[in-house]
């Protein structure tokens, strides 16, 4: 764990970069993705994959990953989330200025996203920008916008934000950035040829709960969990479970249900 991470991140809200595995590991973990990819389509923002693939588990139990979020939310850590957030070349997708915490519906925010590089990336590809400070000030209004290249589910956007004042995070392959879940954040459309591909990780500290739901689910990735506020995630030992994935297409569909009802409240 880098000595100043809890520091900067407590100022800032975010710490970034934080090189977790090689080069050559993040490709293996990519050409893999790309083969399963051949039998299902893009496995863009599809949710809970590392209870489907192996490998997206393999990486949310990186021990240097999580070493470091054990020293931001402390020893008893749930992972509650892993989606691949993956950009074509030349396309016209793009994150708005948004906060995480604000569509989960939990009771407090002791969350951390990570968010792992399997490609490279770059100011031109459409890595992340954020605001430094801005975790401090809690939530911030949203909008609902219709944009249709925005990759958020109702286009929540937080306006009046200053770029000018956001920091770029490029990321080699094989790196990773943390940031809190108030912490604002925004990427910007793919300009290049090549894609740009992430696996994003979401933790909360086990004393956590939801508060819209009562059917959420998370698994527990180190510590104990002496709560048990949430339903029981299985990871993947396979490669690729393909009954697995059918079931995710279901679990999907609950997703939006929830952030519906979210969205209408």
């Amino acid at each position: 764990m880098c000595k100043n991470l809890k520091s900067q991140f407590e100022v800032d809200g975010f710490y970034s970069p934080l090189r977790l595995i090689s080069a050559e590991k993040a490709l293996s973990y990519r050409q893999s993705l790309e083969l399963i990819e051949q039998k299902t389509g893009s496995l863009h923002y599809r949710f809970k994959i590392h209870t489907a693939l192996k490998m997206a588990f393999e990486m949310a139990t990186n021990k240097t990953l999580l070493d470091s979020i054990e020293d931001l939310l402390g020893p008893n850590i749930l992972l509650y989330n892993a989606t691949f957030v993956i950009k074509e070349p030349r396309s016209n997708a793009h994150v708005s200025w948004h906060q995480d915490l604000t569509y989960w519906g939990f009771n407090d925010d002791k969350q951390i996203a990570a968010w792992i590089a399997l490609s490279d990336a770059t100011q031109k590809n459409g890595c992340m920008h954020m605001m430094p400070g801005s975790h401090k000030g809690g939530e911030q209004q949203h909008k609902p916008t219709t944009d249709s290249n925005n990759v958020l589910y109702f286009g929540q956007t937080v306006d009046g934000v200053s770029d000018e004042q956001a920091h770029c995070l490029p990321l080699k392959a094989g790196e990773a950035s943390l940031h809190h879940g108030w912490t604002l954040h925004t990427s910007y459309p793919n300009q290049s040829n090549e894609r740009r591909i992430g696996l994003n990780l979401n933790y909360i500290s086990t004393d956590m709960f939801q508060t819209q739901t009562e059917d959420d689910s998370a698994v527990l990735v180190r510590g104990v969990d002496n709560y048990n506020h949430f339903k029981m995630d299985i990871p993947s030992t396979m490669t690729f479970d393909e009954t697995v994935w059918e079931r995710l297409i279901d679990y999907e569909k609950l997703v939006y249900q929830t952030y519906n009802k979210m969205n209408q409240t």
